[in-house]
């Protein structure tokens, strides 16, 4: 007969992270090369165990772990899903709550801690990127991707890919690249004023070649807002 201790065991719990960010040459995710066993040099989801005397909810875990393992504060997060079977982590049943951070590129300097032994920008193709990862980290890779993207069609979720001043030319920009498809210039701006989620930064303009564009900035930090329709 099973004691109470048997009846009540607890699954290995964990928060994991999928950080995107825009590049020249695409989307990005931060993955991190993991410095202790299991899967020991491989490189994995930046995550890191929920400290229940620390963390008052989930997205706190979240919150510090980022910091943690690579020195990113603030960024939007949203929670993906749970992962979780007795076969994912050699160590016993685990599951993993993932959420995926949307950051500017250059808002913050790498840096890693923790079992990390390096942290480092990868390009994603289709909804994975080229290294192995632990665990089932591609798995939870493609459902964080497939999340974004679909989420670039109704929401204005993409103005989190920017810094915290941007032009309309340069929040249509990241649009069309998540997109992979041109927008109606006219059309687009039309769209981001019904939603009314931006304002414009009184006296700051981004100057370039030709005239002046005015920067704007989000009215609520880290908030998105749906449409009513695709855009």
């Amino acid at each position: 007969m099973n004691s109470s201790e048997d009846l009540y065991q607890r699954p290995i719990v964990s928060v994991d992270l999928a950080i995107f960010a825009l590049a020249p040459a695409g989307l990005e995710v931060l993955l991190a090369r993991r410095g202790t066993d299991p899967f020991a040099g491989d490189w994995a989801l930046p995550g890191g165990w929920i400290h229940v005397d620390e963390d008052r909810d989930l997205e706190a875990a979240a919150r510090r772990v980022l910091a943690d393992k690579a020195g990113i504060t603030a960024p939007y997060l949203e929670q993906v899903g749970v992962f979780g079977d007795a076969l994912r982590d050699p160590r016993g049943w685990s599951l993993s709550v993932t959420y995926m951070a949307l950051i500017s590129p250059d808002a913050f300097t790498l840096r890693h801690g923790g079992n990390v032994t390096d942290v480092a920008w990868r390009p994603i193709s289709g909804d994975a990127v080229m290294e192995p990862l632990a665990f089932d980290h591609a798995t939870i890779l493609r459902a964080a991707t497939a999340r974004l993207r679909s989420k670039v069609e109704y929401s204005t979720l993409p103005v989190h890919l920017l810094p915290e001043a941007f032009t309309l030319g340069e929040l249509q920009a990241v649009y069309e690249r998540l997109l992979g498809r041109s927008l109606d210039k006219s059309a687009f701006r039309k769209r981001m004023g019904e939603v009314d989620f931006i304002e414009p930064i009184e006296g700051e303009m981004r100057r370039a070649s030709n005239r002046p564009a005015q920067l704007y900035r989000l009215k609520q930090a880290r908030s998105t807002v749906f449409f009513d329709r695709t855009i």
